[in-house]
């Protein structure tokens, strides 16, 4: 995903991601959740009915629907004075990219082969938004910096996107990429701490367990909200989380934990949450 992807159709900002639980970043969650598996219309009447119980208020809920059609997402079919809303093409394949992230994040135990991934890029002084690109792009992608012209990653396989993200900022003339296992100087473990800042990332894995340890839902439709807020909290991660194999990880790392307690929630929810929603939507037929 990059910076701002407007490339002639739908289009998300990596501010909107990361940003506070916005009524627009909900229904993206409700629509990839709920709406993207079953390939349904859902008719307006039953977002605006689960976002009210979102806490989001009914004009930001119109306004995040209307919004998302604007950048593509999805398209609205008349009925009378009502509308169904059906994903589009483009925001189906834009959903299905971020739900196959989101879980398979949660899932990638992947074993490490003790290579790196060396990215060189040279960036003029005076280019700071492009800079800035550059750094948004990369760390997508999943690479740290250790300083302003070199980038790593111990997942080699991220060179076809690092290249794509050079080539899409005309940085690709100048830059090199090298694939090597550490010498005998210095601690990886030392340079992960240095390429990404892993203490601030324990910090909010933690955050996330303590919020979902005290969501107990009793009932489907409670079960439904819940699993709503526990997908729109973890997908954070993705974008913030670099996927570092445990060998470079500090001891007790709290991801590992988080990973498992989102795991464990929403195998534990999903069948009252989707009964709740099947309702939801049969109601509104």
């Amino acid at each position: 995903m990059t910076d701002v992807e407007v490339d002639e159709g739908p289009f998300v900002t990596r501010r909107q991601e990361l940003g506070a639980a916005s009524a627009r970043s909900l229904l993206l969650t409700v629509l990839g959740e709920y709406v993207l598996p079953a390939g349904r219309r859902v008719w307006t009447a039953a977002l605006l009915d689960l976002l009210a119980d979102l806490d989001v208020a009914e004009k930001a809920a119109r306004q995040a629907i209307m919004r998302t059609a604007d950048s593509g997402w999805i398209a609205g079919h008349r009925l009378g004075r009502e509308t169904r809303w059906s994903l589009t093409e483009a925001g189906t394949r834009l959903l299905k990219e971020g739900t196959d992230r989101i879980y398979g994040f949660a899932s990638d135990q992947r074993a490490w082969d003790g290579r790196w991934l060396v990215l060189t890029v040279a960036v003029p002084e005076n280019a700071r938004a492009l800079r800035q690109r550059l750094r948004t792009q990369l760390g997508w992608a999943g690479l740290g910096s250790i300083n302003a012209t070199t980038w790593v990653t111990p997942r080699v396989d991220r060179e076809h996107e690092a290249r794509q993200v050079l080539e899409e900022l005309d940085l690709l003339a100048g830059s090199w990429s090298f694939v090597a296992a550490a010498g005998a100087v210095g601690d990886e473990r030392a340079l992960a701490g240095s390429a990404w800042d892993l203490d601030a990332l324990e910090r909010r894995y933690e955050d996330f367990l303590d919020l979902v340890s005290g969501r107990r839902p009793r009932t489907d439709r409670q079960a439904l909200v819940a699993q709503v807020r526990l997908v729109q909290e973890w997908r954070r991660f993705p974008l913030l989380d670099p996927g570092l194999p445990r060998e470079l990880l500090p001891p007790r790392w709290s991801g590992h934990r988080a990973a498992e307690v989102f795991r464990e929630r929403h195998a534990a929810w999903a069948p009252r949450a989707q009964a709740a929603w099947a309702e939801l939507v049969g109601q509104d037929r």
